[in-house]
C-alpha cells in the first residue's frame, strides 16, 4: 500500500525524472522520444494512476495479476503492459488486456502465451526476461543460452518477440549496475544482429527508479518507474 500521493507530489516526482532523464539522454546523444518511460503501478490507486496519464504518462505496467484485473477497468486508455512474473495458470487472464508482456522468463511460460493466444485468435508481443547476473533468486533465460531459446521461442504461433528486459542485481552502489546494463545492450545488438526470424529487438527495458539514468546510459529505450514516480511504497 501507499499513502495518498497529492498532485503537487506528483507533478514534482515527474518533474525530477524528467531532469534526471534528460541529463542521461544527453550523454548517450539521444533524444527524449527515444526512450519510453514506463510507470510501474504496483499498489498505486487507479485515481493517481489516472492522473498520470493525464499528464504524460502513455505506458503503464502491472506486476500482479489480481491488481492488475482490480483496478484495470478504472484506468484510462494507456499502453498497458505485464511487468511482473507470470504464473502459467493467470496467463488466460490477462492475454486480452495488455499489449506486451515483457517478462517471460521461460519456455514453458512463452508455449502458455502462445496456446492462449491461439485460443483467443489473438497476437501477443512479448520480451524475454534475461537473468543477466545469473542470480538463483530471479527467474529469465541466461544469456548463454538466450540465442538458442529465441529460436525456439520464435516459432511458436501467434506471439512475436520484441526484445529483452532485465531486472539487475541490488547493488549497494547505483552506478554498480552500469556493467550488467552494458552486457544487456550487446546481448541485444548482437541478437538483433542475427535477424532470427519472428524475433525483433525493438526495445530493451531495463532501469528503474534507483538507476534508469545509468541504464539509459547504457542503450535502455524503455525504463519502468514506479518509486520515482510514486514514491515508496509500503508492502
Amino acid at each position: 500500500m501507499m499513502e495518498k500521493l497529492s498532485a503537487n507530489e506528483f507533478d514534482a516526482n515527474l518533474k525530477a525524472v524528467n531532469e534526471r532523464l534528460k541529463i542521461a539522454l544527453e550523454k548517450s546523444g539521444r533524444n527524449r522520444e527515444d526512450v519510453i518511460l514506463l510507470a510501474a503501478i504496483k499498489t498505486v490507486d487507479a485515481e493517481t494512476v489516472n492522473y498520470a496519464i493525464e499528464n504524460g504518462i502513455n505506458y503503464i505496467g502491472e506486476n500482479k495479476v489480481q491488481e492488475f484485473l482490480s483496478k484495470n477497468d478504472n484506468i484510462n486508455s494507456a499502453h498497458r503492459h505485464f511487468i511482473g512474473h507470470l504464473q502459467t495458470n493467470k496467463v488466460k487472464d490477462i492475454i486480452d488486456k495488455v499489449e506486451l508482456i515483457q517478462s517471460v522468463d521461460s519456455i514453458k511460460l512463452a508455449r502458455e502465451i502462445s496456446k492462449q493466444a491461439v485460443n483467443k485468435n489473438l497476437e501477443i508481443n512479448i520480451l524475454l526476461e534475461v537473468n543477466i547476473a545469473n542470480e538463483e533468486s530471479k527467474w529469465g533465460f541466461e544469456a548463454s543460452s538466450l540465442e538458442q531459446d529465441i529460436i525456439e521461442i520464435a516459432t511458436l504461433p501467434n506471439i512475436h518477440i520484441k526484445g529483452l528486459m532485465a531486472i539487475p542485481p541490488i547493488c549497494e552502489k547505483n552506478e554498480e549496475n552500469r556493467k550488467y546494463f552494458q552486457k544487456m545492450y550487446k546481448l541485444f545488438i548482437d541478437i538483433r544482429d542475427k535477424k532470427i526470424d519472428n524475433s525483433n529487438m525493438e526495445i530493451l527495458s531495463m532501469g528503474m527508479s534507483d538507476d534508469f539514468d545509468i541504464a539509459v546510459e547504457e542503450g535502455a529505450n524503455l525504463i519502468r518507474l514506479g518509486t520515482a514516480l510514486f514514491g515508496r511504497r509500503i508492502y
